[in-house]
């Protein structure tokens, strides 16, 4: 075994200082609190691949829209709960624009992000129906959205989505759905961690099931468009973004500002509910809040209490990114186009040097190159893997976390930048010289 670039010393003293008892169970902020830590002691540059944070400028004509909000005094006042009208407007016309179906303004409803949109979603499906008290989960997915149903002491089922696509995956749903229990079905298309996209033939059976049973379906469109191996940048044009919105009435998009328009830290998003589901009357809501249908207990109650809005200012910001969009003034799918290019490099490194794709195809196809990507090494676990590479100053995060059942990790091309190509090929060659016998 060849000297690693950090002293293993280093590593394991800091995992038991922090008192991980489990590497493969370690959360995104612990893997970056021990790579941080060991940079700083080792003096060795860590290639960070564990936080989905935007590594690129906010959208400007985000910036300019926000700044001129402010200085004009909009600081000052209370947003209406339902969401500025500009934003409302805008957010209909890019789904119009880029999905191709037909939401109502009064149906596009802004929140502090999509993780509250989530939040406030999960609430108003759980309590829609008292026979159905269940969220399913299409995994992997972002962690963080079961520990929202742990906050809010909902329960919940998943499974790993590996062996279940194309023709399989309707009957692997169904084996949930016909208990009766579940209100709704939960993916993020681009998938958060596997990158896989669901095929329009797989979002019609769950369009299908969501009609049939009467589950609600939240599609999580954080990386909205980001499907590098199609056109979808040109707006009110086919392709569009795939979506179950084209195959049931009963659904919840959730578009964040996050991703596609890296403004994650003004905290804005969009839900998008679908005319019918924002005005049925579901007779246990409507028990409980005074005669209201869906929408109006998912924003005047549901976010009314959580947030009492939106940030003000980060709404004229939505609106003017969301405008600019559609009018084909920006085309915010070149703007992160990056992310699949760094992929592809960082796929390369890593294939040539003994590691695999983990879910590497959708149905025939090999998956997009994009924000995130999946890799496995032979032999190794999800946690012994994440710990050796440590060893090489490599961070990511265990699948296992995200609902996985595949052994291997989360790469997030994010932060990565060309300079540090040389470095993570040199220690990768490294890594299989010392792992590829044993």
């Amino acid at each position: 075994m060849k000297p690693t670039p950090i002293s293993r010393e280093i590593v394991d003293g800091l995992i038991s200082e922090f008192g991980i008892q489990d590497f493969a169970k370690a959360t995104i902020r612990e893997v970056k609190l021990v790579a941080s830590v060991a940079e700083k002691k080792s003096g060795v540059e860590f290639i960070k691949m564990e936080m989905g944070i935007p590594g690129l400028p906010a959208a400007q004509v985000g910036v300019d829209a926000q700044i001129k909000a402010l200085q004009e005094g909009i600081a000052h006042s209370y947003p209406n709960i339902q969401g500025l009208p500009e934003l409302k407007e805008q957010a209909s016309r890019f789904v119009k624009a880029f999905i191709g179906v037909d939401v109502s303004p009064k149906c596009c409803v802004p929140v502090s992000g999509s993780m509250q949109g989530t939040f406030a979603s999960f609430l108003t499906c759980s309590q829609a129906d008292k026979k159905k008290d269940t969220v399913l989960f299409i995994d992997p997915g972002f962690p963080v959205q079961k520990m929202q149903l742990q906050v809010m002491g909902v329960k919940y089922e998943t499974f790993d989505v590996y062996d279940y696509r194309g023709d399989k995956l309707a009957p692997k749903l169904e084996e949930y759905l016909y208990k009766g229990n579940i209100c709704a079905i939960v993916y993020s298309n681009p998938n958060n961690p596997a990158w896989i996209c669901l095929r329009d033939q797989e979002l019609k059976a769950i369009g299908d099931l969501a009609n049939k049973y009467d589950v609600i379906i939240m599609e999580d469109l954080a990386y909205f468009a980001m499907d590098f191996r199609k056109d979808l940048s040109v707006p009110f044009q086919p392709p569009y973004q795939p979506s179950v919105a084209n195959y049931t009435d009963n659904y919840i998009l959730l578009i964040s500002g996050s991703k596609a328009f890296s403004y994650a830290g003004e905290r804005i998003g969009v839900t998008c509910i679908s005319d019918k589901l924002f005005d049925r009357v579901y007779p246990d809501l409507a028990a409980r809040y005074e005669g209201l249908p869906f929408g109006p207990v998912f924003s005047t109650r549901m976010l009314y209490a959580l947030s009492s809005g939106t940030s003000h200012s980060a709404q004229y910001a939505m609106a003017a990114m969301l405008k600019a969009a559609a009018d084909g003034e920006y085309d915010f799918r070149k703007e992160v186009s990056v992310y699949g290019e760094r992929a592809r490099e960082l796929k390369r490194i890593f294939t040539e040097n003994g590691f695999y794709i983990v879910y590497d195809k959708d149905l025939d196809e090999p998956v997009a190159d994009g924000f995130y990507f999946t890799i496995g090494y032979p032999g190794m676990t999800s946690g012994q893997l994440a710990l050796e590479l440590m060893y090489y100053g490599v961070s990511a995060i265990c699948l296992v976390t995200t609902g996985s059942r595949q052994e291997g990790l989360r790469v997030c091309t994010s932060f990565i930048n060309e300079s540090q190509y040389a470095p993570l090929e040199e220690r990768m060659k490294l890594f299989n010289e010392n792992n590829g016998k044993h």
